[in-house]
């Protein structure tokens, strides 16, 4: 990773932390996301994913909308610091899920995703 590259993930991280503490208290059963990245195509090759904790919650955010304000509160955040990104490029995803299909392996999950 160049050095830019790593200034961009360094902003990228901090101002998810943001939305991910912000949406900790606002969404049940919300956990925690992420972002995958391959910087040889940025931003366009950037993910990011946000992990509930069942199926059954991540259905209710939905039905809700949840999902629509969620997604521009994280393109609010990344456009702040000059990372413009589409809704295909957020992702919703559940431990349930994961647990079931990969063994709670996160890493294993994540291989499946291109980034």
């Amino acid at each position: 990773m160049r050095k830019t590259d790593k200034k961009i993930d360094k902003n990228i991280c901090e101002v998810l932390t943001d939305v991910c503490e912000v949406a900790l208290t606002k969404n049940s059963g919300f956990q925690w996301l992420t972002h995958l990245v391959n910087y040889s195509s940025f931003p366009k090759s950037l993910r990011v994913v946000c992990v509930f904790d069942t199926n059954e919650r991540l259905k209710a955010f939905n039905s809700n909308n949840g999902h629509l304000e969620f997604n521009a509160t994280i393109q609010k955040a990344l456009a702040g610091i000059g990372i413009s990104i589409n809704n295909a490029q957020i992702s919703y995803d559940t431990e349930e899920n994961c647990d079931k299909a990969n063994g709670g392996k996160w890493a294993a999950r994540f291989a499946n995703i291109t980034a």
